[in-house]
């Protein structure tokens, strides 16, 4: 989940500014130290939890904003997760973590479900329980699956639960297929085959039906019978990526879509009212924090989109809150949990004004009920679509190494689409990445 790709320049930024207020105060300053890959999180911490706010002069040039949480400075690291510099940049902090200055001592950090139980089954993580957090009574199950380690020993929440959909272009739809309310559109495409059968309606009319060869590959993936390493550390492929990679093959060879990756600006620039993609696949925090184009006042779309759930019911990312062992901050760890889980005004805001979909059934419920659509997708209430997909959502199949398999795989075969090398060499490519990246994985 390469979310909110524009705001890791920002969250940079700001942790490097925050690392700059550290050496000029002088001395070791023992911070609340957060660890994450984007500024989304970042935000709404920032908003609905902090309890003060100071502008900092940095070099008489600079200022920045330095949050505290019960009268503790609040500081970030953020490193990108492209390519596993993210991982790769959070073990090695960890690994030190016992030892490390207070200033730089990692007290809380956030993992998504594409890697989750790395963390989760290490000793890198605290029992959360033990340190106030035991409320999980108003939480997706899934999500506390996802945080617990192979005993049940729940090592993190997760602020969010992260059913995702088909987001179509209702003019489109109306033009092509004479139909765009959701019901209509759902019942056109709520197969593989039927999916298929309009993507040719759509390069008749001369639209796309999407903008990406990757843009289906959740919904295969995350309905996958078997994960992509098993019991024997043995790389394996499902059948559901065998089906990817075929409709992929398809798409691409009888124009359907381009050969474009999900976050590249030709996939993106789609999403402009002169735009011929149909349809984009993702959650809430998709088109709140990756549809951009779709929602510039000038060029853009907004409320020509609708959601539905689309041939296969999926779930895509989620940001999970760990505890770091060998943090000392644990109060502020379990505020901070405890808050994005159990505050119900909290919650309820993080639907109500951030359109995300929380992680407190309550809330999302609670808003649901309040019939307010979502502007964006033409006054559409997708809370109470989120409800019901948030019911088929499980949490399978997941290894330690899934960004690895899943981003490499997507990345060697666009290679592939895009005529660079054949279709076996697109597939040795990948499994050379594997064996570089994660050389435990016995690659045949």
């Amino acid at each position: 989940m390469k979310k909110r790709v524009l705001g890791y320049v920002m969250g940079a930024a700001v942790a490097g500014l925050a690392a700059l207020s550290l050496a000029s105060c002088g001395g070791d300053k023992d911070v609340f130290h957060i660890y994450a890959w984007n500024d989304e999180f970042q935000g709404f911490f920032n908003k609905y939890l902090t309890d003060e706010n100071k502008d900092l002069a940095v070099d008489k040039k600079v200022t920045a904003s330095v949050y505290h949480l019960d009268g503790k400075e609040v500081k970030w690291t953020i490193v990108p997760s492209d390519d596993g510099a993210y991982q790769e940049s959070l073990d090695q902090a960890l690994e030190n973590n016992e030892k490390a200055k207070k200033s730089e001592k990692v007290d809380m950090f956030l993992a998504e479900a594409d890697y989750i139980l790395k963390y989760t089954n290490s000793t890198a993580t605290k029992d959360v329980t033990k340190i106030g957090v035991t409320d999980f009574s108003s939480i997706y199950s899934y999500t506390k699956e996802a945080a617990s380690d192979k005993n049940g020993v729940v090592k993190g929440v997760s602020f969010q639960c992260c059913p995702a959909g088909v987001i179509y272009r209702r003019s489109i739809a109306e033009a092509v297929l004479g139909v765009s309310t959701p019901e209509e559109v759902q019942a056109r495409i709520n197969t593989w085959e039927k999916f298929d059968a309009v993507a040719a309606q759509m390069k008749a009319s001369n639209y796309l039906m999407t903008a990406s060869y990757a843009e289906t590959y959740r919904a295969f993936s995350n309905n996958t019978s078997v994960p992509w390493v098993d019991a024997n550390n043995k790389l394996q492929f499902d059948s559901k990526i065998e089906a990817w990679m075929e409709q992929a093959d398809l798409y691409n060879t009888n124009g359907y879509t381009l050969t474009a990756g999900i976050w590249d600006d030709e996939c993106t620039a789609e999403m402009f009212a002169n735009g011929k993609a149909f349809c984009y696949f993702g959650p809430a925090w998709y088109y709140n924090f990756c549809m951009g184009n779709a929602q510039d006042p000038v060029k853009g779309c907004n409320g020509d989109w609708g959601l539905v759930q689309g041939p296969d019911a999926y779930f895509w990312g989620g940001t999970w809150m760990l505890a770091a062992t060998g943090g000392d901050d644990d109060a502020l760890v379990a505020k901070t949990m405890n808050a994005f889980i159990n505050d119900y005004d909290l919650c309820y805001n993080l639907v109500k004004e951030e359109s995300q979909f929380s992680n407190n059934q309550k809330a999302n419920k609670a808003y649901a009920q309040t019939g307010e659509g979502n502007a964006f997708l033409g006054g559409q209430n997708d809370t109470q679509l989120y409800l019901e997909l948030a019911k088929n959502i499980k949490f399978q199949n997941q290894t330690i190494y899934d960004q690895y398999c899943n981003e490499g795989l997507q990345n060697a075969y666009g290679e592939y689409l895009k005529g660079a090398v054949t279709k076996d060499q697109a597939l040795a490519n990948f499994k050379e990445y594997i064996k570089t990246k994660c050389p435990t994985v016995v690659v045949a």
